[in-house]
């Protein structure tokens, strides 16, 4: 009889940590799989400030930049990588040095974007200049960019460049050059200090000397903008988040002080065009100058042209004039809008609506629709003597087409795509410790 009793309470034992263990297993993975949603939620679903009213997204600075402090001699520039992306602070008055350290072969950029904070006060002529210089203090380059008419706080970049060419006769040998960067200000302008974000690139020459003059002819006609059914695609935050986009019709909304950025593959021979349009408001009156701004940036995000148009409440538009087929040799020619379309690759098309027009029409959201046209066949690119830093900048890739389509992102974010990514990664880590954690809670219960 005792050893049945000793029997009965052994069974019945084992039982209750049986039924221990997978209650600990359930209640684990219940907790587990409800935490692992959660990311995967939070992942794919952009964070409550993506949404507030009134408050557009603040610039999206390159993952991973370096961060680096100007000079105010070249004494004590620091220097800039080709191929990598740097922050700084741009003060209100002065200036700042950068270095770069040159090979006497490779064509070098650099292009710089500030950044003023919403509620800055800057005029028509507000701005930024960037020049490049050699030891001797030689200018290689220079250029500026403005806040034009919209007079709205928004970023704006400017790029200088170190060009080697059998053409030119200074600033073409190996050594240290300098990159300026100078706030252009007007009086009565906010003295606050501008975010930079700094991108050097570098470009290898020819195998064999190329043209030395740009096209004399091209299609220069207004080419008639697309037309179809529009696909939603919002914009990135900066340069680095920029969406893809590709012929066709696309749509999103804009608030007042917003910017959104897209990238446009363009291949060597082909030739760009782009509309923006705003819609009508729902209510208000006036007139804001200036309020809608459409740029285009080439690969090395270096300025091209861009366009404006004013709103009073009715659907409005601004086109690029027309530009030229992507050519290495339209670096020979005059015009900003030739010699900045001188390599293949994604280019940018910024769009800004001023702050102002909340003033006169509310804070939105606006309708937006962005017209792309690439027009003409892709050709074989030049012969480089080497590869660019960062690599493959001057190319456009299969998967860069593929995501120009209506199907080539979910949404047209990299930023979200990568957090979908990241919160599916982060479920499947979770799921896996969830299956140790199962079997560890099972052997506790019956080591009881």
């Amino acid at each position: 009889m005792v050893g049945r009793g000793a029997g009965r309470q052994a069974r019945a034992g084992r039982l209750r940590r049986e039924r221990r263990g997978r209650y600990l297993s359930h209640k684990l993975a219940v907790r587990l799989g409800a935490t692992a949603a959660a990311l995967c939620l939070a992942a794919a679903v952009p964070g409550p400030s993506a949404f507030a009213a009134g408050e557009p997204e603040p610039y999206a600075f390159t993952d991973g930049a370096r961060s680096v402090t100007g000079a105010t001699s070249t004494t004590d520039a620091a220097r800039l990588e080709p191929g990598h992306t740097y922050r700084s602070s741009l003060p209100g008055s002065g200036k700042l040095y950068y270095r770069l350290d040159l090979d006497a072969t490779s064509t070098a950029y650099v292009s710089v974007t500030a950044v003023p904070g919403p509620g800055t006060t800057v005029a028509a002529t507000d701005g930024l200049r960037v020049s490049v210089q050699d030891a001797r203090g030689t200018s290689c380059s220079s250029q500026a960019a403005h806040f034009g008419p919209s007079r709205s706080p928004h970023p704006i970049a400017a790029w200088g460049a170190r060009e080697v060419s059998s053409g030119r006769s200074l600033c073409q040998g190996a050594g240290a050059y300098y990159v300026l960067v100078e706030r252009v200000g007007a009086e009565g302008s906010s003295s606050d200090a501008w975010p930079l974000e700094l991108a050097a690139v570098s470009e290898p020459p020819l195998k064999r000397t190329g043209a030395t003059s740009a096209p004399e002819s091209w299609n220069s006609a207004s080419p008639e903008p697309v037309t179809g059914q529009a696909a939603e695609r919002a914009g990135g935050a900066g340069f680095a988040a920029a969406s893809t986009v590709g012929q066709g019709v696309w749509r999103t909304r804009i608030r007042p002080g917003q910017t959104v950025f897209y990238q446009v593959p363009v291949d060597w021979g082909q030739q760009p065009s782009a509309t923006v349009e705003l819609g009508s408001s729902s209510g208000g009156s006036g007139y804001v100058s200036g309020a809608l701004t459409l740029s285009l940036f080439n690969p090395v995000r270096g300025y091209v042209e861009e366009a404006y148009a004013g709103y009073t409440g009715r659907q409005t538009s601004a086109t690029l004039a027309p530009l030229p087929p992507v050519a290495h040799a339209n670096r020979h020619g005059f015009a900003d809008q030739v010699k900045g379309m001188r390599f293949a690759g994604l280019h940018y098309l910024v769009v800004h609506l001023a702050a102002q027009t909340a003033d006169s029409f509310g804070e939105g959201p606006y309708g937006l629709i962005l017209r792309v046209r690439v027009d003409g066949t892709a050709q074989p690119g030049p012969d480089y003597a080497g590869r660019s830093e960062p690599g493959r900048l001057f190319e456009v890739t299969a998967h860069d087409r593929a995501a120009a389509t209506p199907a080539g992102a979910a949404d047209g974010s990299a930023a979200l795509r990568a957090l979908a990514v990241g919160g599916i990664g982060a479920g499947t880590v979770l799921l896996a410790v969830l299956g140790v954690w199962t079997v560890l809670a099972r052997r506790r219960a019956e080591a009881k």
